[in-house]
């Protein structure tokens, strides 16, 4: 087993250092957010720190990097306070992932993709149609993390708009049906398998020894 300590982290090279520490944590989850400026900008850009904050009620989190550079995303809640959540699809990766490229607020990372825009509901934001889960969200809070200059964005969830076949009867929302992606650090994208669903979990009789193999 490969053994790194903080001295070998802070000495490799960026490119492996964010491979590294991107990957290391885990399987995360694939959302595009879209979002529209005060002035009718559409914007759409790949996620992969959105998480599960609360059911009651119904919030999301995500974390944006340092405002050191033009965060349209940002501008465009911070401007109206909504957005929209779209799970990425196998059928989407690529052009889900193109959304990071940098390109100037006036152009849509839409019309730079075979992605399309889609209205629900009055609601500002746009969907991203095909996403078989969309998430209207409204802006609620911030929290800067002082550790590394991010800031945590807490959004409260308003709309939810799930395929049929994918949502069961008790609630529960089968991710694979719909062939919704997970990444794999920066840009390694997996389509997950379930193996089982389990009960919720109570404590069992307590042992007060357990027999070790002879």
């Amino acid at each position: 087993m490969k053994y790194f300590d903080l001295n070998d982290i802070k000495s490799f090279p960026k490119v492996y250092r964010l491979n590294l520490i991107n990957s290391i944590t885990g399987y995360k989850s694939a959302n595009m957010i879209g979002s529209r400026s005060n002035s009718g900008n559409e914007n759409l850009a790949i996620f992969s720190s959105i998480t599960h904050l609360g059911s009651d009620p119904a919030l999301l989190s995500f974390t944006l990097r340092p405002n050191t550079v033009p965060r349209h995303t940002y501008k465009n809640f911070k401007e109206n306070q909504v957005f929209t959540v779209n799970h990425v699809t196998l059928d989407q990766i690529e052009d889900a992932h193109h959304t990071s490229a940098k390109y100037d607020e006036e152009i849509s990372e839409f019309n730079q993709t075979d992605l399309t825009p889609e209205y629900k509901n009055d609601w500002y934001a746009p969907f991203v149609k095909g996403s078989p889960i969309q998430l209207g969200c409204r802006y609620l809070n911030e929290y800067d993390i002082k550790e590394n200059g991010c800031v945590l964005i807490v959004a409260a969830i308003e709309y939810i708009f799930v395929e049929d076949q994918l949502l069961k009867e008790d609630g529960w929302v089968k991710l694979e049906d719909g062939k919704v992606m997970t990444i794999n650090g920066l840009d390694g994208y997996a389509l997950p398998k379930l193996e089982k669903r389990l009960e919720y979990a109570r404590p069992k009789a307590i042992l007060t020894t357990k027999s070790k193999p002879i």
